[in-house]
């Protein structure tokens, strides 16, 4: 027979199991157990809600019929097995509403009106990763195949670039009073320690590109860099661009990056 007690136990293992859910989902994606589809498009978005409500609503009940009548014993069990899944409801519910404020590109730059472009060379390698196309940041974003459908018709006839200017104002060309050489080195240093694998560095042409990576799917985002000279040749200026491989919307992460990058590439210029 199952007790009230063992009934409250029973549930707390079932909340446990969620979490382990996600984190299988996760780190099956970045060792190629599966796609990133299933992993993240199936077994996170599609499923994992509806694991997380059944877990939560098992939950409650456990604490419902531990808490009615005495002995109380398996109340804690119960009240930890109901807090596990409405923790991750609520931080889902979170990211949902994240989204829905940020626009749903994956390319970002500091310089729209003359991004930096990818070599032949990181194309190749991007090409080869069956990636997403490298998209023309003055182009209107709604021309692009994946924002024909009607509910991005809202943009009308702003280009990609616009819509990530817009969405992130922060992110603008960086200026140094530093020479070009000294901010390139201050640059491929910063990427170095990122963690970043860099592909390129033409200390020549300015140019650094590097690979990023995620934690746990293991997703491989692109950055490019380019150090010029400055106004009138005094000075250097950066900027960079991230695209990310895979996927529509990158939750604002390729902005994030840059964004902590450019302090990184501040801060090793000042010391």
């Amino acid at each position: 027979m199952l007790t009230r007690s063992k009934f409250a136990g029973l549930a707390l293992a079932l909340s446990l199991l969620v979490p382990v859910w996600f984190l299988v989902s996760a780190l099956g994606v970045k060792f190629g157990l599966w796609s990133w589809r299933i992993g993240l498009g199936v077994m996170i978005i599609q499923w994992g809600p509806p694991l997380l409500l059944a877990a939560a609503v098992i939950a409650l009940v456990a604490l419902i019929l531990v808490l009615i009548r005495r002995p109380r014993g398996a109340w804690a069990a119960a009240l930890v097995a109901l807090i596990i899944p409405a923790t991750g409801l609520g931080y889902l519910g979170w990211v949902r509403a994240q989204a829905a404020n940020i626009p749903p590109i994956h390319d970002v730059a500091t310089d729209i009106a003359d991004p930096p472009a990818p070599s032949s060379s990181l194309l190749s390698i991007r090409k080869a990763a069956e990636a997403n196309p490298v998209a023309d940041l003055k182009a209107p974003l709604t021309a692009a195949d994946p924002y024909r459908d009607p509910r991005f018709a809202s943009y009308g006839n702003k280009s990609l670039g616009q819509v990530g200017h817009a969405a992130y104002p922060g992110l603008r060309t960086a200026v140094f009073d530093e020479a070009p050489t000294t901010a390139f080195a201050a640059a491929l240093k910063a990427a170095r320690d990122m963690g970043w694998t860099v592909v390129t560095q033409d200390r020549q042409a300015g140019v650094i590109e590097a690979t990023a990576g995620t934690f746990w799917f293991g997703f491989k985002d692109d950055v490019i860099v380019r150090v010029r000279s400055g106004a009138e040749g005094q000075g250097s200026r950066i900027d960079v661009r991230s695209i990310s491989r895979v996927g529509l919307s990158d939750l604002g992460a390729n902005a994030k990056r840059i964004e902590t990058y450019l302090v990184r590439v501040s801060a090793g210029l000042k010391t």
